[in-house]
């Protein structure tokens, strides 16, 4: 892989430091430190003090070195003029001497933050520099003028970050201990994937895509490195749970405010803050949906979607367009995607035409044993739960369930069992499922029930797509009874729930899919060991058996021992019989003699 521009640029800047210094004793840098704290005079010791901040240097050297500048710059930041003000007034030769002495410190402190973005990113730095360096980084966007948040700081740390060519979880986890707690770091956490998220997907659509495509794999697999960063640090951020009234701790003393001057008392309220931030938050996650998600990472978004972001969204129904899109694509995919769906329809109106159809495409045998079943499977029961629900679609559900419970394993058809249970409950209008009764009067009815009693005729056509044709209200649950005669004794077992008359809802409760849809061979097994049997069948001997059958299991036949060589006589009624037995190793002559 091709070096990234930020990493050739480190390299750079990490070279021009070497040519600066030759070596140096701790006690030497240490005098340099302390000279240039005290007096203007030894300002030349800044520039031998960040010479040796690279992440090649020694450790103790670089520490010192480190603490010196952070030290020297802290006091000066309020003075220090903008980098566009700086680079200005140093091409003006008629500019002011102190502006231009300022300018230079400008560009003393750029190669500082440069530094220490290196020091925090690069892989080859130590644990303690790395931490001292992240806690510098942080005290320079804290203390800037008027003491507002640095936010141009900090969009070059996160910049650096997304675009780490190495993996970026222990400086996550650093930043998340000590800086993702406060609110304003979110705040501007978000504000800044939300730029780099959209340079991202300039890369791959639109005026970028030619760029995209010529890069070849090389680049592809950048653009994909850059998406799991982004999302790894989303991941990071804390869930914001707006509903609860409470205080936001703020790092910077401004807080969220992009002005120099103190917050009011409208910029202050917690409404204020509480608002500005699901506005940043919605627009980074917007952003990032946008980008070709490769499938790892678009299963973790759709796994977790429906609790970490659609609840501190500030409009959740501008997510439709992506789950829908995801409910389209079919497999997995869609079950994943379910959950999100259903809370923007039941909590957000939203209005999905095709959803039952999707969703009864969906129930095939894979779901059974997808990771993410348990979810599914509740929530399809929870979807099943309308009243309004056509007869129709309730009766084509409870027959491709009872389809499926032939070839799912035995917790699979547990939960059939369940399902189809809460829906003969909910649904009076199905139970001619289970039990058809035909009119004598009636010609068209018998006509179809002599139809049914033909072998292979049921009338429900597996394959069909659409719920309302697949022949489910001409049909019966003939599955469910094959289930008496399940070899897993739980399943036996609890198809007899089904023989109870479900239209008594006084005296039925529905099932728990809660309790049914974690299961697996280990449940069902661990289940049936832990079962305690009343009468256990036992095969008593009052001596120890000789041979594998006894003379009076065959009345006329023996099997003897091969290694006597006799011939004994058993009467039978008024026949005898004579066996010999064999010395050696050959079979048993039976011979049967008349008397």
């Amino acid at each position: 892989m091709a070096k990234s521009s930020s990493a050739t640029a480190a390299a750079a800047r990490s070279n021009k430091r070497k040519s600066r210094t030759g070596t140096l004793t701790l006690e030497e840098v240490k005098s340099l430190g302390r000279e240039l704290l005290s007096s203007r005079a030894h300002l030349n010791h800044a520039p031998a003090l960040l010479a040796l901040l690279s992440p090649s240097a020694p450790l103790d050297l670089a520490l010192e070195a480190l603490i010196s500048l952070q030290s020297f710059f802290v006091p000066l930041l309020p003075s220090i003029p903008s980098t566009s003000t700086a680079a200005a007034a140093a091409g003006d030769a008629s500019s002011d001497p102190e502006l231009v002495f300022r300018s230079w410190l400008r560009q003393l402190f750029d190669e500082l933050v440069a530094a220490l973005v290196d020091f925090s990113v690069s892989p080859q730095s130590d644990d303690a520099i790395r931490d001292v360096a992240l806690d510098a980084l942080m005290d320079f966007v804290k203390l800037g003028k008027d003491g507002k948040f640095q936010s141009a700081i900090y969009h070059k740390f996160l910049h650096a970050v997304v675009h780490a060519a190495d993996s970026i979880d222990p400086l996550l986890e650093l930043l998340g201990s000590k800086y993702i707690k406060y609110t304003d770091v979110c705040y501007f956490t978000y504000t800044s994937l939300d730029k780099i998220a959209n340079s991202v997907g300039s890369k791959t659509n639109g005026s970028g895509k030619d760029a995209f495509q010529n890069g070849g794999a090389g680049l592809e697999n950048r653009i994909v490195m850059l998406i799991h960063n982004i999302y790894n640090i989303l991941a990071h951020l804390p869930v914001m749970d707006f509903q609860k009234e409470s205080a936001f701790d703020m790092w910077s003393t401004v807080g969220l405010s992009s002005k120099g001057e103190k917050d009011s008392s409208k910029d202050s309220s917690a409404t204020y803050i509480r608002k500005k931030l699901k506005l940043k938050f919605t627009k980074a996650w917007l952003s990032f949906l946008k980008l070709p998600l490769p499938l790892d990472v678009y299963k973790e978004v759709l796994a977790s979607i429906h609790q970490n972001v659609i609840p501190s969204m500030s409009n959740p129904a501008i997510l439709c367009d992506f789950l829908t899109r995801s409910y389209d694509i079919g497999g997995v995919i869609s079950v994943m995607a379910l959950s999100g769906l259903f809370i923007l329809m039941t909590q957000h109106g939203l209005e999905y035409p095709k959803f039952y159809e999707k969703l009864y495409e969906l129930l095939t045998p894979a779901v059974f044993m997808a990771k993410h079943r348990s979810v599914f499977l509740q929530l399809l029961d929870k979807c099943l739960k309308s009243s309004y629900l056509p007869a129709y679609l309730a009766a084509a559900f409870a027959k491709r369930l009872s389809r499926l419970a032939l070839s799912v394993p035995p917790a699979g058809a547990l939960i059939i069992i369940a399902l189809i249970h809460n829906l003969l409950r909910r649904h009076p209008s199905i139970n001619f499922l289970v039990h058809w009764e035909v009119d004598d009067n009636d010609s068209h009815a018998a006509g179809e029930a002599s139809q049914l009693k033909k072998i292979g005729s049921d009338p429900f056509n597996n394959e069909e797509a659409d719920p309302s044709k697949s022949g489910a209200m001409r049909s019966s649950l003939w599955e469910i009874d094959t289930l008496r005669h399940h070899y897993s004794p739980a399943v036996s077992r609890f198809v007899a729930s089904l023989e109870e008359d479900l239209t008594v809802r006084a005296k039925t409760t529905e099932m728990k899919i809660t309790d049914f849809s974690s299961g697996s061979y280990a449940t069902v097994f661990r289940d049936e060991v832990r079962r305690r049997i009343k009468q256990v069948p036992l095969a008593f001997y009052r001596t120890t058996p000789t041979s594998l059958f006894q003379g009076s299991d065959f009345p006329g036949w023996t099997f003897g021992d091969q290694s006597n060589n006799t011939i004994e006589t058993i009467a039978v009624g008024n026949e005898a019989i004579e066996t010999e037995e064999a010395t050696d190793s050959t079979p048993s002559k039976r011979l049967r003699v008349e008397t």
